[in-house]
């Protein structure tokens, strides 16, 4: 199935913007951070399809997921 990945702020630094790429079925925003090598501690807000989800939904092909990293300061 295809996914785009979508990567906001620090996320991106050594990677990328957005990319369309081909997983296997089931794979979640979980599976598809770590392949990246993001912690899953590090992911403060995922979104598929402009939706909020969990680390552990699973994705259906042609859907869009977002990772945006905590964000700290005050």
């Amino acid at each position: 199935m295809e996914i785009t990945v979508k990567l906001f702020a620090m996320f991106r630094v050594g990677r990328f913007a957005a990319v369309t790429k081909r997983y296997d079925p089931g794979a979640t925003p979980a599976n598809i951070a770590s392949e990246l090598k993001i912690p899953e501690k590090e992911v403060g807000i995922v979104l598929v399809n402009s939706r909020h989800a969990t680390l552990d939904h699973r994705l259906l092909d042609g859907d869009t997921l977002s990772l945006f990293p905590l964000v700290g300061g005050g």
